[in-house]
């Protein structure tokens, strides 16, 4: 059964990717239009587009969401993270609960140390910046390929400790940030993720991140 448009796509290609983004029949027929039936290609329309949409609804207010909580390796590791949206209707929706799962799941896989860019200290970025210009494979070379080269590395920094610049544990080719895009998109609504704390038994010390925006309303 095929789809009579301008660029024939089979209805089959349509539910799988459906399946796969999450995004409405009709985004996913229009995404493999543009893409002329390449899945992969449409994956990446798609995801552009919920990050666009996205944009447009991040000033909007969060005040409603959930908490949840995933215990791994035989009660080893435990993850805590409170995740808003706008209304208590979609906090309850079966899609912003199983984000809910699949972020806490990835905070115990990967154990990042703060939520975004916005919340790593000063002082952690110069002493990172100081490693890297100090490694012998930086002498010499001209500022400005110095200055690309530093580019690189500090957003390998950021995907290694923040969680919103991670590869999605269950997607390597989308972050935590282009997967809750991809919600926002599909649910209508801002959703953001509001702080997170990770313990592991044995463990020295533990991992409790949060927003800029509530580190300042707790000292308000």
């Amino acid at each position: 059964m095929s789809t009579d448009t301008a660029v024939k796509i089979d209805a089959k290609l349509v539910k799988e990717l459906r399946e796969k983004s999450g995004a409405p029949m009709g985004d996913c027929l229009k995404a493999l239009q543009e893409a002329k039936g390449d899945m992969e290609d449409a994956f990446v329309v798609l995801r552009k587009r919920g990050m666009a949409s996205a944009a447009k609804k991040a000033t909007r207010t969060t005040n409603e969401g959930a908490v949840g909580t995933y215990i791994h390796a035989g009660g080893k590791i435990g993850v805590l993270v409170e995740l808003n949206c706008e209304s208590d209707f979609v906090a309850r929706t079966e899609d912003f609960q199983e984000l809910l799962r699949d972020i806490a799941m990835h905070i115990a896989a990967t154990d990042p140390r703060f939520v975004g860019r916005e919340e790593v200290a000063q002082a952690d970025l110069d002493r990172e910046k100081e490693v890297f210009l100090a490694q012998p494979a930086m002498q010499g070379k001209p500022a400005n390929v110095i200055e690309k080269i530093l580019e690189g590395k500090m957003s390998k920094f950021y995907e290694e400790v923040c969680l919103l610049d991670q590869p999605f544990i269950k997607e390597a080719s989308q972050t935590i940030s282009q997967l809750i895009a991809s919600k926002v998109a599909k649910l209508g609504e801002n959703i953001s993720v509001r702080r997170f704390a990770r313990f592991k038994v044995g463990a020295p010390d533990w991992t409790v991140a949060q927003t800029k925006a509530v580190a300042e309303e707790a000292q308000a």
